[in-house]
């Protein structure tokens, strides 16, 4: 796969809760920093990192705004949205609906994403999360 082939394989994964897509496009030792600042290293790592995301926004969806590639890189802005129900940074459930915005950056490496970082609007979120 090329790297937005890669990118947009990444973000189907996550929108159908399909984390058996991470065996074919992640890199085996995959480095991923998510956007609530959470370290997840390895597929089984980045697997148990969704499913943790996932009991927390059932209804999870990662939206693209902006996708900019060169070479080995990848820089993509994202708006993620979902309800929260379920315990999240110490955060009860409370129905709430979010949106945040978010931006990763990729880095390829034979034709597998090698490492993943991404910056959150924890701001952002926090406040959505605390409202009742």
């Amino acid at each position: 796969m090329e790297n937005k082939q890669l990118v947009r394989a990444y973000y189907d994964m996550w929108n159908n809760h399909d984390f058996e897509a991470a065996d074919t496009i992640l890199d085996k030792d995959i480095r991923f920093r998510g956007s609530l600042d959470i370290v997840a290293n390895g597929i089984d790592g980045f697997k148990e990192y969704g499913q943790m995301i996932l009991k927390a926004f059932p209804n999870l969806y990662h939206a693209i705004e902006m996708e900019v590639y060169e070479n080995n890189l990848a820089a993509v802005y994202v708006t993620y949205s979902g309800t929260h129900e379920g315990r999240l940074l110490g955060y009860e459930p409370s129905g709430n609906r979010i949106s945040y915005s978010g931006a990763a950056f990729f880095h390829f490496k034979n034709a597998k994403i090698m490492s993943i970082n991404v910056l959150g609007d924890l701001n952002a979120l926090h406040k959505q999360l605390a409202q009742h």
